[in-house]
């Protein structure tokens, strides 16, 4: 009953925040045209991985960069790691736990967020693990009250017993079943995961909390129109924790699968992208921004999610408000970013809001890139039936009956995939 009230209560929200006229009919997707991937924007021709990874990769990741997640700002911070809690055999003897505190600090000041890392207590040896943000606080992904409660901000959410945006024991375990932690540990991976709200709280007040003013110039007082947004600094701490990760030594770190869900889908494909040390990256329901192509205009649009959340991305962005047609990128180039390593990408029936053909499709027009390193691509450009995932060492994908959520089924399909091209 409490996860059918949590879906009542998250649709009413969604009903209330876009209450505009929404396109779920594939009849009426508009005639696009998607830009070539292996054409460079001054249309030279890439035929082989060396041009791909010295001319074109460079210049879509730039594009992406300028004109939608944000350039990172020249203004620098040193990121110093403290191993603050370090438990073995908790969670009835199967997870080592630790808690590291990531202290980002320059001129501008000090700001802390903290990583949580279970590891698998009977494994010998340095394991892979799955790398992501959750919304709410470490301590919701499981009960353990081995677990700190974060002092930082947190959305009200009465459902959750979260409100005067401050949490405490009685939110313990409210989304472990997004996070299936014994699971994981029982198949030989690491879990490490990231209260996003430690980086950045989710809400527009001009980047004046969180993490962004550490990267501000003398005088400046926000994000310039080119500079990153929320999901842009979301990423850069993805890879500040693989930073940690590589000095753990109960950690295979050349085998880092990043993974999000929803917003942080978007993320965990754009901190991919960008740091190409991440070994497979998770896409799961990630919708506009993220896996979905922009141009189709299917369910979430680009006016709708810079409306509805404008510190998302950067300020350029806004210029393709009711515009894709003129976007010199799509979200096929962004997936492309990530060959010659393996990206699934998962959607949900119910989910017509993060389009999930589009999401599909992304995968598909991104074969050209994986192609040059010779490497097996989806083969069909028909979606797989329900429940039927279709796995390459490229791009896997998979739409699961029911709603905008991850489920055991996602982590199953996940693990197999991990197991199969990265394990």
């Amino acid at each position: 009953m409490r996860k059918i009230a949590i879906y009542i209560w998250m649709s009413l929200i969604s009903v209330s925040l876009y209450s505009q006229e929404v396109n779920y009919d594939e009849n009426k997707v508009p005639d696009f045209q998607l830009p070539e991937l292996l054409t460079t924007f001054h249309g030279k021709s890439i035929n082989d991985a060396s041009a791909w990874e010295s001319v074109r990769r460079p210049e879509i990741l730039n594009v992406f960069r300028e004109q939608m997640y944000g350039t990172n700002p020249v203004h620098q911070v040193e990121v110093d790691f403290k191993l603050v809690k370090n438990k073995e055999k908790v969670l009835d003897g199967v997870a080592d736990l630790k808690e590291i505190d990531l202290i980002f600090s320059n001129d501008q000041g000090k700001h802390t967020a903290r990583l949580l890392l279970f590891l698998p207590a009977h494994v010998e040896g340095p394991v892979p693990v799955f790398l992501g943000m959750n919304f709410y606080g470490n301590h919701t992904i499981h009960p353990s009250a081995s677990i700190s409660l974060h002092q930082s901000w947190a959305r009200d959410n009465p459902l959750f017993l979260i409100s005067d945006q401050k949490v405490d024991d009685r939110s313990r375990g409210v989304r472990s079943s997004r996070w299936p932690v014994e699971y994981i540990l029982s198949h030989g991976y690491g879990l490490g995961v990231i209260y996003y709200g430690d980086i950045d709280p989710d809400y527009d007040d001009e980047f004046q909390n969180g993490l962004h003013p550490l990267f501000y110039k003398k005088g400046q007082t926000k994000p310039t129109e080119k500079e990153w947004g929320s999901i842009g600094i979301w990423a850069w701490s993805l890879s500040r924790a693989l930073d940690y990760l590589e000095t753990d030594a109960k950690v295979d770190h050349d085998k880092v699968i990043v993974f999000g869900h929803s917003r942080l889908g978007k993320t965990s494909l754009w901190a991919g992208a960008q740091d190409q040390r991440f070994a497979g990256i998770i896409s799961n329901n990630s919708g506009c921004g993220g896996a979905a192509l922009s141009k189709r205009k299917v369910g979430e649009t680009v006016k709708i999610i810079n409306n509805a959340f404008p510190h998302w991305f950067n300020d350029y962005f806004t210029r393709f408000n009711n515009n894709e047609e003129e976007l010199p990128f799509d979200q096929h180039m962004l997936i492309s970013l990530m060959a010659p390593r393996p990206v699934y990408i998962a959607s949900a029936k119910d989910d017509e809001w993060a389009d999930p053909r589009g999401e599909y499709l992304s995968g598909y027009y991104a074969a050209p890139a994986y192609k040059l390193y010779n490497m097996q691509t989806p083969s069909t450009i028909k979606s797989p039936a329900i429940n039927q995932p279709r796995m390459t060492e490229s791009v896997s994908y998979h739409i699961r009956s029911g709603r905008h959520d991850v489920t055991r089924y996602d982590w199953a399909q996940y693990i197999r995939w991990a197991d199969k091209y990265i394990k």
